[in-house]
């Protein structure tokens, strides 16, 4: 596995996710946002950031543009989490997408969020050959989400 990470800098941990995540909690979603709130795999206790929440062909994904950050492997160690907007909050359970079946995810992942993210790819875009998106893809953790009903 991987152990890619990029760590965010000051004004993305202090202005940029502290405003979309403000945003979020009001309802305002922010092109997908959400407030993901998993529990720590070591104290148990809930933590949250803003993420970018996809749909492809009726299925929900969280995708790590950063890499195997902190809610990744907490959300690997407890199984899912909440997704919220506002006052709605959607349980769910996550499933780990294989490095193999990546490469549309990312490709559309890309599409919406290039902009906002796309640094974070290496050069690798949206019209990238699948070769290239495959060869990222260890790097860029993606759960497929099953909100509970």
């Amino acid at each position: 596995m991987s152990t890619h990470v990029q760590k965010p800098g000051w004004f993305t941990v202090n202005v940029f996710n502290r405003a979309v995540a403000w945003m979020t909690r009001r309802g305002i979603s922010v092109w997908g946002s959400r407030v993901l709130a998993v529990r720590g795999r070591k104290s148990g206790e809930w933590r949250t950031t803003p993420v970018n929440l996809l749909t492809v062909d009726g299925q929900q994904y969280l995708l790590a543009p950063r890499g195997h950050v902190q809610w990744t492997h907490n959300m690997r160690a407890a199984g899912g989490g909440e997704l919220r907007l506002g006052k709605n909050v959607d349980v769910f359970t996550a499933t780990e997408v294989a490095d193999d079946d990546k490469a549309p995810l990312l490709r559309a992942y890309l599409k919406r969020w290039k902009a906002e993210v796309g640094v974070f790819f290496n050069g690798v875009g949206p019209d990238s050959p699948a070769a290239e998106l495959r060869r990222i893809a260890p790097d860029h953790p993606v759960f497929r989400i099953t909100v509970r009903s």
